[in-house]
């Protein structure tokens, strides 16, 4: 594969474009520095007469958020029949939906939240969960429109019936899991290592936590007991293998072990196109596992191709 032309697809129009224009210059030096002729996309509604005009050799898929993780740009791909990185367009089209790939994993056995999905202007002055809960969108990415309602909130949060909200009208509410911020990439039938997140100076794990400078703390290998530590591995296959994924994914779970080691380890959502620059999760894992960057993305490059 290498010396073949490989397009790398970025930014796109999603509210994750800055974290994929991160991904994806990352992704383009190294495989630059791997040998292979790289030719950069900031995709644009013209991306598919584009790819039929340049015609490469492989694409890797650096988009994130809709159009390039729910299966729209890998239809197109599939259609121009061009290989490409990461997962299918079925399994992306499930990943993306939080609802219906939870419904699914909890048919693999997978321990979830109880939950519900509902109109965002169904809310009215009764809390449809008892607080604790979490509301978000079902289909986005990188927490965004995450809203957590504390034990004490007396109604529930106004943000999501207002004009301001921008994620989408339908929304999982979700019984909130106390504990520790697990996760845990996959790369092709194998479960790398296991993650903790610390989010440092926020509640949770939000966006400015995950892309700000100083805004988490991530300990690899997660400090927990090798039986936790395993058990998180087998979920994270077992709901990469169930959902369909290809490639490499990464699952997020809560972990509460507030009274006992044992616990309750809750499987959050699996991401199908996970950050991809070098301090990226993800890449942070299969450093662990022993591969460098360009390593890594050379196996991504040369597990590419349709139907996946």
């Amino acid at each position: 594969m290498r010396g073949r032309h490989v397009a790398v697809l970025m930014g796109g129009f999603s509210s994750e474009r800055p974290v994929s224009l991160s991904s994806g210059k990352a992704c383009a030096a190294a495989l630059e520095a791997e040998g292979y002729r790289v030719t950069v996309i900031d995709v644009e509604p013209n991306v598919s007469a584009r790819l039929a005009d340049l015609k490469p050799d492989v694409v890797f898929n650096a988009l994130h958020g809709p159009f390039g993780e729910d299966g729209t740009i890998q239809g197109v791909l599939e259609y121009l029949q061009i290989p490409y990185t990461h997962s299918g367009a079925l399994a992306s089209a499930l990943a993306m939906d939080k609802a219906r790939a939870k419904l699914v994993a909890a048919s693999a056995g997978i321990p979830i939240a109880e939950s519900l999905v509902m109109n965002r202007f169904a809310f009215g002055a009764e809390h449809p969960l008892k607080p604790p809960y979490v509301v978000k969108p079902v289909k986005e990415g990188s927490s965004f429109g995450v809203v957590i309602v504390k034990e004490d909130q007396a109604h529930p949060p106004q943000v999501v019936t207002s004009s301001e909200w921008r994620y989408g009208d339908e929304v999982i509410v979700e019984r909130y899991v106390h504990g520790r911020e697990l996760t845990c990439g996959v790369m092709g039938d194998i479960a790398l290592g296991v993650t903790e997140i610390v989010p440092l100076g926020h509640n949770f794990y939000d966006y400015d936590a995950k892309y700000a400078a100083g805004g988490s703390k991530h300990v690899i290998p997660a400090e927990i007991s090798p039986n936790i530590y395993q058990k998180v591995q087998t979920l994270a296959l077992r709901a990469h293998q169930a959902i369909g994924c290809r490639g490499v994914s990464r699952s997020d779970f809560r972990y509460d072990d507030r009274f006992s080691e044992d616990g309750e380890i809750i499987w959050l959502e699996i991401n199908t196109q996970p950050g991809m620059t070098p301090t990226s999760l993800v890449p942070e894992m299969a450093g662990h596992a022993g591969y460098s960057f360009g390593e890594f993305l050379r196996w991504m490059v040369e597990d590419a191709s349709c139907l996946r």
